[in-house]
Parts: structure tokens; C-alpha cells; sequence
């Protein structure tokens, strides 16, 4: 019988976090600086456990090893994709990912990270980093050596659901009052290249800056995702973002609606509204995995979901 995996996310505590995992979503969160709700993960450093059903109490990352055809036999020894709730009270550093070569070889063989953003929330006057204004290596390294962070840094305003392709060697970061979910590659290997000389416990954090020069792009070229549109009586489709990676769209539901499953499997988050897919309410908040094995189901209620695949 095939049954959706509804997951238990893990949450982390940051230097920057805030408590809107708990106030926007009904989170129980560890403390008042929790950073990032993995809502969907079978990574290392932050494994779902599945709430429901067959496989209930099991960690994704076991189901995944054990139970390849629900996730339509895709190859590959590690759950390919991650997706977490960010919430930045504070700045975050600025930071870089490598690609998946290097992070092959310098990370022990781990995946690189391409992520994307879709801005859920931030403040008025709100603003991201996202690139940089070096020309060239050279003149990356001597604006890092001097320390020309204002001069270096590509900032720009936000709205609410903006979004954002960060691929790797993209500088980039959230800035305070701003609520992101962020679709990426199962990694955890992020680059520090600036964290505005904070101190955590009395001392500065770790930075990386030959890995961050290594791995930025020069010049940062802008990427401006084409999104397309589906309107149907029932609900509407925006293509976000299709990459190597992972397709990622916005379904904005208000009614009745019957889908089929076209992709390997897929991951669904409930960032508004409320419903049901089949017999299962859902909500804001919700995380689920829709298996290859869900060959259909209706969609019903006022709700919009982030819908992620292969």
C-alpha cells in the first residue's frame, strides 16, 4: 500500500536565530536563537525521523538504503535533496559553497551545495546579499586582503516571495528579519568569507577565505530565472527554478484538484493556508514526501505549497 512520509524536522541553533520557527509555525524549538528548521533531510548532521505509518520512528536516510523503489530507484548513496525553514534574526555570515568537484576533493567526498531561496517573509525595508563587484581573482583577493567589504559586496532590496538561484561559488546571505525556505543539495559544506567580526563564547568565528577564493566566481554574473505560470480553475503552477539539481515550483491551491505523479518522487512543504491531500489534513508548517509509489491524489483546501523534485 503506498502511503506519503510526513516528517519529524530537526531544528538548529544559530548565532543568528531567532524564534519564528516556533511563532510562525508552532514549532516546539530548542531555545530563542534557532536557526534552521531541516524539514526534509537524510543528511549526517540532521536526519528526519517519518511520523507515520509503515515505516514510522525510522530515519529517512534508512528508508532511503532500504527502500530505493520509493523514491522510483534513483542511484546515488546519499537522499539527493534537503530543505529547510531558515529564520535570520540576526545577519548571517557571508558565506560561498563549492561545487560538486571540489567538495569532492577537498571535503572528503562530500556533494557540493546549489540552493535556492524563496523569501517567506522579511522585513519592509528588507535586503539580501547575493554576488559581489570584483572583476576578477586579483582583484577579489586584494578587496578581501583590505578588508573592502562595502565596496565588494553586492546588496539588494527583497520582497516578499522573491527568489533566488544560488549556485556554487555565488556570494551570498540572508540578512536580519527575513524568513527563507531554501531548496538545496543534501551538503553541509558552507565557506565563511565574512561574519562582521562577531564573537561567539568571546571569540571570533572560523573563517575560510583561501577555500571562499578558490571557489568564487569571477565576475559574478546574475542569474535570472524565467518562471512560467499554469493557470488552472483550481490552482496555479509557478515554475521556479528547474536545474541539475531539482525542479522547484510554487502551488498555490484553492479548491478541488487531482495530480499525478511525474517525477521520481517529490517534497512538498505547506508554507500557507490549510487542507488535505487524500484523507490527511495538512497545514502550514508540513513537510511531506510524496513516493514513487503515489501514483495519483487530490490536492483540496486554501493553501500554498513548495513542491520540489528531480
Amino acid at each position: 500500500m503506498s502511503e506519503l512520509l510526513f516528517m519529524e524536522p530537526v531544528f538548529k541553533e544559530a548565532i543568528w536565530g531567532g524564534e519564528r520557527l516556533h511563532t510562525e509555525y508552532g514549532y516546539t524549538i530548542p531555545s530563542d536563537h534557532t536557526g534552521e528548521c531541516w524539514a526534509i533531510s537524510a543528511h549526517p548532521n540532521g536526519d528526519c525521523t517519518i511520523k507515520n505509518g509503515t515505516y514510522a520512528g525510522k530515519k529517512l536516510s534508512q528508508v532511503f538504503g532500504e527502500h530505493r523503489e520509493l523514491f522510483g530507484g534513483i542511484a546515488g548513496d546519499k537522499f539527493p535533496l534537503l530543505v529547510k525553514i531558515i529564520d535570520a534574526k540576526e545577519d548571517l555570515s557571508i558565506q560561498v559553497h563549492p561545487d560538486d568537484s571540489y567538495a569532492s576533493e577537498h571535503e572528503n567526498g562530500a556533494l557540493g551545495k546549489t540552493e535556492c531561496w524563496l523569501i517567506l517573509d522579511c522585513k519592509e525595508d528588507g535586503k539580501i546579499v547575493v554576488g559581489h563587484h570584483a572583476k576578477d581573482k586579483s582583484q577579489l583577493e586584494q578587496m578581501i586582503d583590505e578588508e573592502r567589504w562595502n565596496e565588494l559586496i553586492n546588496v539588494q532590496p527583497i520582497k516578499k516571495d522573491d527568489f533566488f538561484q544560488i549556485t556554487p561559488g555565488t556570494v551570498h546571505a540572508i540578512k536580519a528579519g527575513t524568513l527563507v525556505l531554501e531548496t538545496q543539495q543534501s551538503s553541509d559544506i558552507t565557506y565563511r568569507l565574512y561574519d562582521y567580526d562577531r564573537l561567539q563564547n568571546g571569540k571570533k568565528r572560523d573563517l575560510h577565505i583561501k577555500q571562499s577564493i578558490d571557489v568564487i566566481n569571477c565576475p559574478y554574473i546574475d542569474e535570472i530565472a524565467a518562471t512560467r505560470v499554469f493557470e488552472q480553475p483550481t490552482y496555479t503552477r509557478k515554475e521556479l527554478v528547474t536545474c541539475d539539481f531539482y525542479t522547484v515550483d510554487k502551488v498555490d491551491i484553492f479548491g478541488k484538484s487531482l495530480f499525478h505523479l511525474d517525477k521520481p518522487f517529490k517534497l512538498v512543504s505547506v508554507i500557507a493556508g490549510s487542507g488535505s491531500i487524500d484523507e490527511h489534513s495538512i497545514k502550514k508548517g508540513d513537510h511531506f514526501i510524496i513516493p514513487s509509489d503515489y501514483t495519483s491524489y487530490i490536492l483540496d483546501g486554501d493553501m500554498q505549497l513548495i513542491v520540489s523534485s528531480l
